[in-house]
């Protein structure tokens, strides 16, 4: 049985962050030959390719984007373990920024065990659409903030992964066919929306927007009353709704980028950060 060592998977993943070997030696206080080393022991040890250069940059190998999520788990799980034998010593207040959707799905867990972790650490948590708290993260308002994306491939290195925007609805309620697709949404300037409207113009299929509301737990409400349909990231669909099929009503809605940016530079919202990438780069 072959074990994946934790410093090479430490400099694998600090290498992929900073996109450079010289700067990952710099912050993990190796020299570049040393880390070069460290990344071919690993692709050794995988037998895979997991990092091209390509130009003055560094790209993953689809091995390498397998591993990356793997590699941020098993050093959170680590560095989790590790903390929690003096994590009474770490203190602070952490202003998180998160669009609804995720502060309702996937994230109670996440932060639950950041909090039971390191019970001295405050997180103050604000939920809203995502263009408010990025432009509010560009304030100073926030310490780190979970970005959506429209177009993952124009997204900056601070890319944690992509989801999948999918229909949610009533399956049980009538497919449009000469009347407009009613829809759900969150105001204007969501992510979500304007990719909605985007699809069923570029078809020609009629909508309307019945019902505005910003927060999922509205947008649940109104779906559960079969007022319209709408449109989430795939992982974040509660399991009371539905996703529907695509069709040639319902276009392909195609995915978003999720990113973590980040303001702060202690050790509290840097154990924060490591909770949240490992929880979400498996999306």
């Amino acid at each position: 049985m072959r074990n994946l060592p934790m410093d090479t998977l430490r400099a694998f993943v600090t290498v992929v962050e900073v996109g450079g070997f010289t700067q990952a030696g710099e912050i993990l206080g190796r020299s570049q030959p040393a880390i070069s080393l460290q990344i071919k022991k690993l692709e050794d040890l995988v037998e895979q390719k997991l990092l091209l250069r390509v130009g003055a940059n560094i790209e993953l190998t689809d091995a390498g984007k397998s591993l990356l999520n793997y590699a941020k788990r098993i050093l959170a799980i680590n560095d989790e373990a590790i903390a929690s034998f003096n994590a009474n010593e770490m203190s602070g207040s952490i202003r998180l920024g998160l669009p609804s959707e995720f502060a309702l799905t996937l994230l109670p867990k996440i932060l639950s065990r950041f909090c039971q972790t390191y019970p001295n650490v405050t997180l103050e948590v604000t939920s809203d659409l995502s263009r408010n708290l990025t432009s509010d993260f560009h304030k100073q308002r926030f310490d780190l903030v979970l970005a959506l994306h429209s177009d993952p491939d124009k997204s900056t290195q601070d890319l944690i992964t992509t989801d999948e925007l999918v229909w949610v609805g009533n399956p049980d309620l009538p497919a449009a066919t000469n009347k407009a697709l009613p829809l759900i949404a969150a105001p204007d300037g969501c992510i979500y929306r304007n990719r909605v409207i985007e699809r069923l113009n570029q078809k020609a299929i009629p909508w309307q927007i019945v019902f505005t509301i910003p927060d999922l737990t509205g947008i649940r409400t109104a779906i559960e009353e079969g007022l319209g349909i709408t449109a989430l990231a795939k992982s974040t669909v509660p399991q009371e709704l539905s996703i529907l099929k695509t069709s040639d009503q319902l276009p392909q809605l195609g995915k978003i980028g999720i990113s973590l940016l980040s303001n702060d530079s202690s050790e509290a919202s840097l154990r924060l950060s490591e909770y949240l990438q490992a929880g979400l780069s498996h999306v």
